[in-house]
């Protein structure tokens, strides 16, 4: 498997957009509707939505939680898996000086494979390039959150080196109190 992970760029473009026409969101948890909007953002302004996806400085807008509220931008960027055309997303956010995350941060990493390219390895190959990035930030190491029935993510997670920290229940801003599921990646 020839697997890269790409910084976005407007020469890749048309291959996200498809994906997002085709039904795939980089967003687990606003699925559809965070799809419709990246779209939209890229109608107005293709260029910006490119440079939004790296924001190290936090410069962007506050992050719109499920329930309408507003919080703080982390530090950040997602980058897009590549095999000869596009396949997913996996993204980095992480607090300065502090491998501790806000409470309404759910994980350091967030990932998404394409359906039409899922169980080939790809998450656990994106995953295992993200991990040096991550400790190039200073991150002492990762938190990753799932669902207790994902069980494919938490075999991506185990595969590099995760640990199962426990369940916990998101803030009241996600609009459920179900239990999910924390694991650790030391770096």
């Amino acid at each position: 498997m020839d697997l890269e992970l790409r910084r976005a760029s407007r020469d890749l473009l048309p291959d996200y957009v498809e994906a997002l026409t085709r039904g795939w969101s980089a967003d687990n948890v606003r699925g559809v509707a965070a799809a419709n909007e990246e779209l939209a953002a890229i109608a107005r302004d293709a260029d910006a939505f490119v440079a939004s996806l790296e924001d190290r400085a936090a410069q962007g807008p506050a992050v719109v939680m499920p329930d309408g509220s507003r919080v703080p931008r982390l530090p950040g960027y997602r980058m897009w898996l590549w095999d000869g055309e596009f396949c997913g997303s996996i993204g980095l956010r992480w607090q300065p000086g502090t491998s501790a995350l806000p409470t309404y941060v759910l994980g350091h990493i967030g990932y998404s494979v394409v359906p039409w390219k899922q169980r080939r390895g790809y998450a656990t190959r994106a995953l295992a390039l993200l991990l040096p990035l991550a400790r190039h930030e200073g991150l002492a190491h990762v938190d990753i959150t799932t669902d207790p029935e994902n069980l494919a993510s938490q075999k991506v997670i185990l595969a590099n080196g995760g640990r199962r920290v426990g369940p916990f229940r998101r803030v009241p801003s996600y609009g459920d109190d179900t239990l999910h599921l924390r694991f650790r990646i030391d770096l």
